[in-house]
């Protein structure tokens, strides 16, 4: 493991994110995170750039408790705030990203190829990477 201080987005980002296209519906989201075995896919335009997230939970609160149909919900309804980190981005600003917007993951653009979408932070790759004490650091702000 490198240092903390050498470390880089990119340096712990799961590569060969997937994304659902915006104008894909939740329930072709649903099978992706399926398939995938995660919990939260990007959403990304008809020109290949980053346009949102969805969860798990998106589609449960926002769909399903709405008595709406994922089969005609499109994954666009869903781009709304969006957080993200340049792939040069220390490890700090990072965390400070994660902890400041309380968020579990982020996707991770590298601006100096036409901001295309390359990867995703979470916890996990976090774990893997950080000391003990920055991972309880970021767990309390995170989950307060």
């Amino acid at each position: 493991m490198a240092t903390t201080e050498n470390l880089r987005a990119r340096d712990v980002m799961h590569e060969g994110t997937q994304c659902v296209g915006e104008n894909e519906t939740l329930l072709d989201a649903a099978r992706m995170m399926r398939d995938l075995d995660v919990g939260c896919v990007p959403i990304c335009g008809t020109d290949n750039r980053l346009k949102g997230m969805i969860t798990d939970r998106d589609i449960v609160i926002g769909c399903c408790a709405e008595d709406r149909n994922p089969r005609e919900v499109k994954a666009s309804e869903f781009s709304g705030v969006l957080h993200w980190i340049d792939a040069d981005a220390p490890i700090t600003e990072v965390l400070d990203l994660m902890e400041t917007h309380q968020i579990k993951r982020v996707p991770v653009i590298d601006v100096r190829n036409s901001h295309r979408l390359i990867g995703m932070i979470s916890e996990q790759n976090l774990a893997r990477n950080i000391s003990d004490a920055q991972l309880a650091e970021f767990v309390e702000r995170v989950y307060a």
